[in-house]
């Protein structure tokens, strides 16, 4: 496993990066999903809240919003623990 001072010294754009890469590689879906259900309460805490109040009638809207929110950098910072644990968790797969 990824040792935690390892991932923790890396910006989060480079453990976005790793976490997608690997999520990619892995076919991971479920951590797709994660990030998805996961980016309203990271754009809330972003400052997005008009964003966060999506709902399950909009879906088809809020994942092309999610998934471009999800580039933006205050979306990516509040994402960063979710990047790091998911890279610890799969240290044997990168």
């Amino acid at each position: 496993m990824a040792q935690q001072q390892d991932l923790d010294v890396l910006d989060t754009e480079e453990l976005r990066e790793r976490a997608l890469e690997l999520a990619r590689r892995k076919w991971d879906l479920r951590f797709f999903w994660k990030l998805l259900g996961l980016i309203p309460a990271a754009e809330a805490m972003a400052g997005n809240q008009e964003a966060s109040k999506a709902s399950v009638a909009q879906l088809s809207g809020f994942v092309y919003e999610a998934l471009s929110a999800e580039n933006d950098p205050g979306v990516q910072e509040a994402l960063r623990p979710v990047y790091i644990e998911y890279l610890k968790e799969h240290a044997d797969d990168v």
